[in-house]
């Protein structure tokens, strides 16, 4: 094919011109740092401390009592916001809306609060109002009743791990159906506080043990959508490499012995170590990050993980901004660890706490 001379002049410029836009990329910095302006504010700083967590329902043996030394050391920090990887009921509300996108995300993530908030007659927005009403007028001593209202709120908000701190702060002979509690929904908080799970085991065990009122839901799948044809088995290729054998050399043997006296407590350690990030990054995130396909699938995913913790973290910003001056304990799957320090450490007014030495 013979190229015209006007043509070819306008190639060379369009290169000749693309060269400098590079190198220009490349090479710039802004000169702003918010992680470097950290006041200090009046009063005391917010503290985030993010511990990075196996999912404990994959540990079938696991019992509640193995998680005993790794509570004393949080409660130990005094955490007085805890925060898990959930999504919030108004999130599951909004994303119901939306089903063609999120059909499989309301499956997987979303418990389904419809049969409860019929059982109040509120939807999940006027549960909400409601619950956060109350709490805005919470007493010192509240009564038995008011915890059992306040728990049948929350779980038609789409809250159930705060229903189940209301429900576990009752004294057990006042753990009963009344107050808008009704038989299948006390089956529900038994059900959720029987099963192993980080956000009940870690976040409302903890949270019951400090006096705390509720939990925070922060995980955010806006960013989900229906995979393209052909994405998830390139995505799996990408996954089949040296770092991920690495990484489970690193955790198969911890996850084995969980249920062993220590074991939870050593699990926890390794999970939040900076190897435990770098094995995540390189084996995950970092080698779809360099996926070749024509499609780019491997950024397209890398785009969804970045920002899905970028949300996450939003979330988390959003309650310490409702609540400055607190110390805030992140519950959050492993692999988030290191995105929710980075994110986080940008923020003027968060300051973050070494899992290391809490966990000691």
């Amino acid at each position: 094919m013979r190229i015209g001379t006007r043509v070819r002049r306008g190639l060379a410029a369009l290169v000749a011109g693309s060269l400098p836009i590079a190198v220009a990329a490349q090479s710039y910095a802004p000169s702003f740092h918010p992680d470097r302006l950290k006041g200090p504010p009046p009063g005391p700083p917010n503290q985030v401390l993010v511990l990075g967590t196996a999912h404990l329902s994959s540990f079938k043996t696991l019992r509640r009592e193995a998680l005993a030394p790794l509570l004393d050391r949080l409660a130990a920090w005094r955490p007085e916001v805890i925060a898990t990887e959930d999504l919030s009921g108004l999130q599951c509300d909004s994303m119901r809306r939306y089903p063609s996108r999120y059909a499989e995300t309301i499956e997987a993530y979303c418990p389904d609060a419809t049969a409860w908030g019929r059982a109040l007659r509120l939807d999940v927005p006027a549960a909400t109002l409601a619950a956060e009403q109350m709490l805005e007028t919470w007493p010192a001593s509240p009564t038995a009743g008011q915890r059992r209202r306040l728990a049948a709120l929350f779980l038609a908000a789409g809250e159930p791990a705060s229903a189940l701190v209301q429900w576990l702060r009752l004294p057990e002979r006042e753990r009963r159906v009344g107050d808008g509690l009704d038989a299948a929904m006390v089956a529900e908080l038994a059900r959720r506080w029987d099963r192993p799970g980080e956000t009940e085991w870690v976040g409302v065990a903890l949270a019951v043990r400090l006096g705390l009122e509720r939990v925070h839901g922060v995980d955010d799948h806006t960013a989900d959508a229906p995979d393209a044809p052909g994405f998830g088995a390139v995505i799996g290729r990408v996954w089949d490499n040296a770092a991920t054998r690495q990484r489970q050399a690193f955790t198969d043997p911890l996850d084995q012995k969980v249920a062993e006296p220590g074991g939870v407590i050593a699990l926890y350690r390794a999970y939040n170590s900076p190897r435990a990030q770098d094995l995540a990054y390189r084996s995950d995130f970092g080698a779809t990050f360099l996926e070749p396909s024509p499609q780019r699938f491997g950024r397209t995913y890398l785009g969804y993980w970045e920002t899905r913790n970028l949300r996450m973290v939003s979330n988390i910003r959003d309650v310490l901004g409702r609540h400055p001056g607190k110390r805030l304990l992140a519950i959050v799957g492993a692999s988030h660890k290191g995105y929710y320090e980075a994110y986080l450490n940008q923020m003027h007014d968060v300051r973050l706490v070494d899992a290391a030495k809490v966990l000691r």
